[in-house]
């Protein structure tokens, strides 16, 4: 059998190198989750009609107004990540036929979640919409 020489010093070199190489790729590899209360967007509560909705395709968010609550939802489908639309009943997925309702409940499948809601703030007549 071979003699391998290895001091208690190179031993501990090599551990600490891997557990920081594991720690670099961890981090490379680990999708940024958003950040909390960072605003996504910003938007004059004027522009809001009663009983309505905004639609900003750019940040995926829609802004769907019932009575005094003032709902933000993603556009994003939770069935494959599609852009779902808004029409006056609620949400659909063009793409594989997900309906959900103007809290974004799913009504019809194949989407099994229901859409992320944001939190909104009203800020100096303003509605921000916050992340996380």
């Amino acid at each position: 059998m071979a003699n391998i020489h290895q001091s208690r010093r190179t031993f501990f070199k090599r551990v600490i190198l891997l557990l920081c190489g594991g720690g670099a790729l961890w981090r490379y590899l680990t999708p940024r989750l958003p950040q909390g209360g960072r605003v996504l967007l910003r938007v004059p509560q004027g522009e809001l009609a009663a009983n309505g909705a905004l639609v900003y395709r750019e940040a995926r968010i829609a802004l769907i107004s019932e009575g005094e609550t003032i709902r933000a939802l993603s556009l994003v489908c939770t069935h494959l990540g599609c852009s779902v639309t808004v029409t006056p009943d609620g949400l659909s997925c063009p793409c594989h036929g997900s309906i959900f309702d103007r809290q974004g409940r799913v009504l019809r499948g194949p989407a099994d979640r229901p859409l992320p809601v944001y939190q909104v703030r009203r800020e100096e007549g303003m509605l921000e919409v916050l992340a996380g």
